[in-house]
């Protein structure tokens, strides 16, 4: 028997990367999967997943999602957008760009969906390590979620035990956010090169390998587990700051 049969999950910007990982995974396991996006039905997606075209920054948007779906047993708030700059570049555009996605998105769906969700549900947020430790050049990025990581705490405390709440805070995964990071560098081979260096399995991470931590926090698996921020990197951040490629 799969870990999540019966169980009803929605998880928002299945569209690729994480997100997608996410849906494939859940769907392997059993569950009946919604998700989302803002634009049209990407192709190739799995004709059983029901998908809804959304905007998680727009508070009404989600509210009628919310009533058309009804109860949900896991809810992943993956939906989110990258922009590189530092603060003085970064235009009040950019804020609501990216904090309309990042932060208010995932309180627009939490806000949302905690009403509907089914005893002991599951809430699952995507952090980053960006959240923990900042990367060059993507300040509103990694102070968005620094601000996922606080909800995730604040709705764990405030709603078990009738619901759980955690983060997944993934390192340097392959996609095309991760392609966009190492462009910022005056020499992008080379600092790809080193970056694998600092990870202790030498290897950058795959959708998949979120996709399975997700698996476990939506399943009953993982009952006492609320109100944290699981790291997913790979071993990056476990390391000092000397490169072991070096020695």
């Amino acid at each position: 028997m799969t870990v999540l049969s019966g169980k009803a999950a929605l998880v928002t910007g299945g569209r690729q990367g994480i997100g997608r990982g996410i849906v494939d995974a859940f769907l392997a396991e059993g569950a009946a999967v919604i998700t989302c996006g803002r634009s049209d039905r990407p192709e190739g997606l799995p004709e059983q997943v029901i998908w809804h075209r959304l905007d998680v920054a727009n508070p009404d948007e989600v509210a009628r999602l919310a009533t058309s779906i009804g109860s949900l047993d896991i809810l992943v708030n993956n939906a989110g957008v990258q922009i590189e700059k530092i603060v003085p570049e970064t235009t009040d555009q950019d804020w609501d760009t990216l904090m309309g996605a990042n932060a208010r998105g995932v309180f627009n769906m939490c806000r949302a969906f905690i009403p509907l969700i089914q005893p002991i549900g599951s809430i699952i947020n995507i952090g980053s390590i960006s959240g923990n430790v900042a990367d060059p050049g993507m300040a509103l990025y990694n102070a968005s979620k620094a601000f996922v990581h606080g909800l995730t705490r604040s709705i764990a405390v405030d709603h078990g035990p009738d619901l759980r709440c955690n983060a997944i805070c993934p390192g340097w995964i392959e996609t095309g956010m991760l392609d966009a990071g190492f462009d910022l560098a005056d020499d992008p081979v080379t600092a790809r090169k080193d970056a694998l260096a600092r990870h202790a399995m030498r290897r950058f991470g795959q959708p998949g390998d979120i996709a399975k931590m997700a698996v476990w926090l939506a399943s009953d698996a993982s009952s006492f587990a609320t109100g944290q921020c699981f790291t997913i990197d790979g071993g990056l951040t476990a390391a000092s700051s000397l490169n072991p490629g070096l020695f």
